[in-house]
């Protein structure tokens, strides 16, 4: 035991950022566990787009962002207003729902919304758009 406590009086980084990175996974898998919709890769979107007709994107971003290039087909509803439109999602509350936004974050929030108004096939894209075309993946830009 003691040779721990000298480990760690000499090592005191070393030891304060393994209980740190503990920590920060211990967090996650918490937070994985609890998490009531999917994580999905942007290639994984692509097969469910291309394999399921009824699959729908949602992006969430500000309208400047969604100008500058969005998925083919993506409603747009920013994350702000989700609220003020669930009406227009309401049609799509049993079809699967991915959602995105520019690196993922504010997809997560949008996830937690419409799970807890019902919705039950909700995905998130991991990294949002930005993972989208640094994959080389295709985008419109402009509004529709």
């Amino acid at each position: 035991m003691d040779q721990y406590i000298e480990f760690a009086g000499n090592h005191w980084m070393l030891v304060t950022a393994f209980f740190a990175v503990t920590y920060f996974l211990i967090q996650d898998i918490i937070e994985s566990s609890m998490r009531k919709y999917d994580v999905i890769s942007p290639m994984l979107t692509v097969t469910k787009l291309n394999s399921d007709a009824s699959c729908i994107i949602l992006d969430v971003r500000g309208g400047d962002e969604f100008k500058k290039g969005h998925i083919t087909d993506a409603i747009h509803i920013t994350l702000s207003n989700l609220d003020k439109h669930i009406k227009k999602l309401e049609l799509y509350k049993e079809d699967d729902l991915i959602v995105t936004c520019q690196t993922g974050m504010r997809s997560a929030s949008a996830c937690d919304k419409l799970t807890k108004l019902g919705f039950k096939k909700i995905h998130s894209m991991s990294g949002g758009m930005q993972s989208w075309e640094e994959n080389k993946l295709p985008v419109v830009k402009g509004s529709k």
